[in-house]
């Protein structure tokens, strides 16, 4: 039986292991950054887990497609929590919308200040302004676009394409050629 020093009664024990997550973001889902870190966060206070470092990976194409996007955005954790919680954190991960994909594994091979080492919450923010910032501006600009002033404006036919011309009388078009040979 554990019991604390000084105190009769049987000590609530944990046990407590430090874990690196990796977590899979959709583009899509990467444009509200702010969000997704905040979600994560969200995920990781749920699991009673306390983060060590945060930063973003890479962000690249997928070998395949999942949830019919082609490219993802890594973010790489490295937490403190309870043996007991990761399950169910696993489980809501999966079930989170924002979150293609998630890999949970034990990170015995770094010790803590390495992991501390890793941390680039700094810049999680930082690009989260920015990403907010550029769709923004993004939005700002195919507003500006979509609005007109007066009648519509006719679109002149392209110099560049050649007019077809009628071929000459013996020979036919390359439209009847085909039609005729059916």
């Amino acid at each position: 039986m554990n019991r604390e020093k000084g105190n009769p009664e049987m000590a609530d024990t944990q046990r407590f292991n430090e874990y690196e997550v990796m977590f899979l973001i959709s583009q899509a889902e990467a444009n509200d950054f702010q969000g997704v870190i905040d979600h994560i966060n969200n995920l990781f206070d749920r699991a009673n887990a306390e983060v060590i470092s945060m930063q973003k990976w890479d962000e690249r194409r997928l070998a395949y497609e999942i949830d019919k996007q082609k490219r993802g955005v890594y973010i790489l954790s490295y937490v403190k929590a309870p043996t007991e919680s990761m399950q169910a954190f696993e489980r809501d991960c999966n079930i989170s919308e924002r979150i293609l994909r998630t890999l949970v594994t034990k990170a015995d091979h770094l010790t803590l200040e390495e992991m501390k080492a890793f941390d680039r919450r700094s810049d999680l923010e930082t690009e989260a302004k920015e990403r907010a910032l550029r769709a923004a501006e993004r939005e700002e600009a195919g507003m500006s676009s979509s609005v007109s002033l007066g009648a519509p404006v006719k679109e002149e036919p392209k110099a560049d394409a050649p007019a077809e011309e009628p071929a000459p009388e013996g020979e036919a078009s390359p439209a009847e050629a085909t039609a005729d040979s059916e």
